[in-house]
């Protein structure tokens, strides 16, 4: 059975973050994720984690000014050091959490500047990227986005991120395969599944229903066939990532909205765990 990970950015919303991790861990989750950690301590999410037994797979760099619509630094030239810096600051909240991925998003491609210039520094930038986190245990992940959820990002199919993970050769920077933007964008996901686990390049996997993006039991993916489809492939290579539930309930933010549209999860064979967050709360 896959392991699955709360998106906690996502996932949980009527709870306030810090208290989304014993939400989580009452579902039944074993681990978490979340896009940015960074509006609080590292020593205060740790506790979190060590409190409901969750462990902490994946979170993103400091993307540049999110609010301003940057999705992203590692493609854009003149932001080196600013990319650097967070990387910095990424790595040390990953000794904290004892998180071994790093997700670096490239950003918003500039339309007055070639891709060939773009992709340049992107592969730069993730070759020192690469060398820094190997240095301290960890993997850093690049992930293609589709173009209707974030319209002008440079990365948009798994084909050229793994050309680029090929390229430069460091054996811990790896593929992160959304589940759903890849669908958006190119479908045949049973083909790239069983095309890319084998490889080792696929670090972490992530889904969402299409094309609303809510509980992956709504909307045009047979989930349950990817999900033995997944596990099958797993067995025979050795694959042992997440599947990151980075999704919107499709009842939104209302007390349980995120609980209730569990079905899915109890199906592929994940109980609740209640008494595990009451004896950790």
């Amino acid at each position: 059975m896959p392991r699955f990970a709360a998106n906690l950015t996502m996932l949980y919303n009527e709870h306030d973050f810090l208290d989304r991790f014993a939400a989580a861990a009452a579902d039944g989750f074993e681990g978490v994720e979340f896009l940015f950690p960074y509006a609080f301590p590292a020593e205060e999410i740790a506790a979190r984690l060590k409190a409901h037994g969750l462990q902490q797979v994946l979170f993103n760099a400091p993307p540049g000014d999110w609010e301003a619509g940057e999705r992203g630094l590692a493609c854009l030239p003149g932001r080196e050091a600013e990319f650097r810096a967070g990387l910095a600051t990424a790595l040390a909240y990953a000794r904290a959490l004892d998180c071994p991925r790093i997700h670096v998003m490239a950003g918003i491609a500039p339309a007055d500047l070639p891709r060939a210039a773009l992709l340049e520094v992107y592969q730069a930038n993730l070759a020192w990227a690469a060398a820094q986190a190997a240095a301290q245990g960890r993997e850093v992940l690049i992930e293609p986005i589709n173009p209707r959820d974030m319209p002008g990002y440079f990365l948009n199919h798994q084909a050229e991120a793994h050309r680029i993970v090929q390229a430069i050769g460091a054996p811990n920077l790896k593929v992160q395969f959304d589940l759903y933007h890849a669908q958006i964008v190119e479908g045949d996901l049973s083909t790239r599944i069983r095309q890319t686990l084998p490889t080792g390049r696929v670090g972490h996997l992530q889904l969402a229903g299409v094309p609303m993006r809510h509980e992956p039991d709504l909307g045009e993916l047979n989930y349950p066939y990817l999900f033995a489809l997944i596990d099958e492939v797993a067995t025979q290579c050795g694959w042992q990532g997440w599947i990151g539930c980075e999704y919107r309930p499709a009842r939104g933010t209302v007390a349980g909205a995120t609980s209730a549209g569990l079905g899915w999860l109890r199906a592929a064979g994940v109980p609740a765990r209640p008494d595990l967050s009451r004896a950790a709360a």
